[in-house]
């Protein structure tokens, strides 16, 4: 069968979320994602007696009660994972139907950590007849600790396989703009929707440790892009658009503002209605769900904030399927 008569294969990459909200399966998915030498780049002597002898130990519990407030009872899955398939299963149907207009097209996804594990989204693609496949990391920002990571795990997988794909990876969309057209529509829906007006926003992306930034991940520099970019689509200045980084972990210090300084500090200088969006997620997290949702909220309010809202990621929602899809058109260009 001549290559272009195959189907393609189109992967949907994101983190990952343990198999379920108890301590058991969060050590397990936390030593798997610490134990990466592109997560944390501390010497292995040192790092490796603390994370097994120390955090694995106190981490998972606290860890899973969080996961259990925002668990999906449903479909007993983390909303990441819940998301990330939706977004799948969604492109798979716009594929079949012919609404892509690519031609054959097979869409799956699959977990940096977890599962279901990128070996099995690659394998599973190649047992359905794709020897052609699109890897999509849904980070619109590059990070070593998140795309580099995936592009580690399939060459990883790659060396074990003695018939191999034909891939593509494709490049983060932090300046993309279907993706800061999507931002922008859905912030405007957002807010229309409420029922007050922020005088400020945040727009809070997770945080790196800054030696990281130092030694050249180009992380920060594409998330100040992306804001930016979302203030000139909204007409909007850097008093009604706040940039600040969240999810600070350890005593190392990460990349600054710190979103928890950030909301404090505003309500102290007498902002009572705040919202905050969290821009390099695609899919909504612990980290947005919880840590924005919960903690933050209760940090502002406690520092005399009065009404607090936290707009949902991108999602499965209209604007972000149309972003996957166009960047999907964008990636197969001249397979499809």
């Amino acid at each position: 069968m001549a290559l272009r008569n195959t189907p393609i294969g189109l992967l949907l990459v994101n983190l990952g979320t343990p198999e379920a909200p108890d301590a058991g399966e969060t050590r397990r998915f936390l030593a798997q994602f610490l134990s990466d030498r592109r997560v944390v780049e501390a010497p292995r002597v040192l790092w490796l007696p603390l994370l097994h002898g120390v955090i694995l130990n106190t981490r998972p519990q606290k860890s899973a009660q969080a996961y259990a407030r925002i668990w999906n009872r449903d479909t007993g899955e983390g909303p990441l994972k819940t998301i990330t398939r939706l977004q799948a299963e969604k492109l798979d149907q716009a594929a079949r139907s012919g609404a892509l207009g690519l031609g054959e097209i097979v869409v799956d996804y699959a977990m940096r950590y977890g599962a279901p594990s990128l070996e099995r989204g690659i394998v599973g693609l190649m047992e359905k007849g794709c020897e052609r496949i699109l890897v999509l990391p849904l980070y619109p920002q590059y990070a070593a600790s998140t795309t580099a990571t995936a592009f580690d795990e399939i060459a990883r997988v790659l060396r074990g396989l003695r018939r191999q794909p034909t891939l593509r990876f494709a490049p983060p969309y932090y300046d993309h703009p279907a993706y800061i057209e999507a931002l922008a529509l859905e912030l405007r829906s957002r807010l229309a929707a409420l029922d007050f007006e922020p005088q400020t926003i945040v727009a809070s992306f997770h945080g790196l440790p800054q030696f990281q930034i130092d030694k050249g991940d180009p992380y920060k520099v594409q998330c100040e892009t992306t804001a930016r970019l979302l203030r000139e689509a909204l007409g909007w200045d850097e008093t009604r658009l706040r940039l600040s980084y969240q999810s600070r972990f350890a005593r190392a210090r990460w990349i600054w503002p710190y979103t928890k300084d950030v909301v404090i500090g505003l309500a102290r200088q007498g902002v009572r209605r705040l919202a905050i969006v969290a821009p390099g997620f695609s899919a909504d997290c612990l980290e947005t769900i919880e840590e924005l949702g919960h903690e933050i909220r209760d940090d502002f309010l406690a520092a005399g904030g009065e009404k607090f809202a936290r707009f949902p990621c991108l999602n499965d929602s209209e604007a972000g399927m149309k972003l996957i899809e166009t960047l999907a058109r964008r990636e197969l260009s001249g397979w499809a």
